[in-house]
């Protein structure tokens, strides 16, 4: 039994059709991650969808166009390599921050709307319609669910620390930081001539064994001959 192979020309409205139903795949992720400030947003997420959209269009087209004199190429080649090269444009979205590293979930939505604008240039509406509302339950609820939950594991301390070098004990603490998984912010020296000068910052200790992570640094803070004193605030 010969398959009917007109199926698989495209019209021009259907061509259109998908690339429009990508566009609002990028257009709907891309705008909860602009909102939530992150380094690629609405126009980001709906060039990478639009254009991954475009490759399996266009694959399907070189299909219909070669299996008309008889050859047989494989139309998911050309799409399959978006996969990977979408993991370049990802990875200029990670940054690191100290201890911790930000741009993950985006670089991740970036390659899952790849996906989806594949599935959507296949024409298959109902897979890239409940991929985007997955997205965005993954996105959106999970989000507020992590951080009900990481805030009740919530350990922010503020740390005074007198010494008399302020590079070396800063560079003692930022190595201790990334040892201990320890994110600091709101630093502030002031330096002394006569006095010990004095390093203050706060430091989120939040997540697992939080506090035997705070005494692994309090001690190694005060074994050092170049810090005379620590001292600890609990942030509220």
């Amino acid at each position: 039994m010969e398959t009917d192979l007109s199926s698989l020309t495209l019209a021009p409205w259907e061509i259109i059709l998908r690339l429009f139903c990508a566009m609002l795949i990028g257009a709907v992720i891309g705008t909860e991650r602009e909102y939530t400030h992150r380094p690629a947003g609405m126009r980001t997420h709906m060039l990478v969808a639009l254009g991954s959209c475009a490759v399996m269009v266009a694959s399907q087209l070189i299909f219909c166009q070669y299996r008309a004199v008889g050859a047989s190429p494989d139309p998911t080649r050309i799409s399959a390599q978006v996969i990977t090269g979408v993991g370049f444009l990802g990875a200029g979205t990670i940054l690191r921050e100290g201890a911790t590293v930000k741009g993950l979930t985006t670089a991740a939505s970036l390659w899952a709307v790849a996906c989806l604008g594949i599935a959507a240039g296949a024409g298959q509406y109902l897979l890239a319609g409940a991929g985007m509302v997955c997205m965005l339950i993954i996105l959106v609820f999970f989000e507020w669910l992590q951080k009900k939950l990481i805030l009740s594991r919530q350990l922010v301390y503020r740390l005074r620390v007198e010494c008399c070098e302020i590079a070396h004990s800063l560079n003692l603490l930022y190595t201790l930081a990334g040892e201990l998984e320890v994110s600091f912010s709101a630093v502030q020296v002031e330096p002394a001539t006569d006095s010990p000068s004095v390093i203050t910052l706060k430091a989120d200790f939040s997540g697992r064994h939080g506090e035997k992570r705070l005494q692994t640094m309090l001690s190694r803070l005060t074994d050092d001959g170049c810090i005379s004193s620590v001292s600890t605030e609990e942030h509220s």
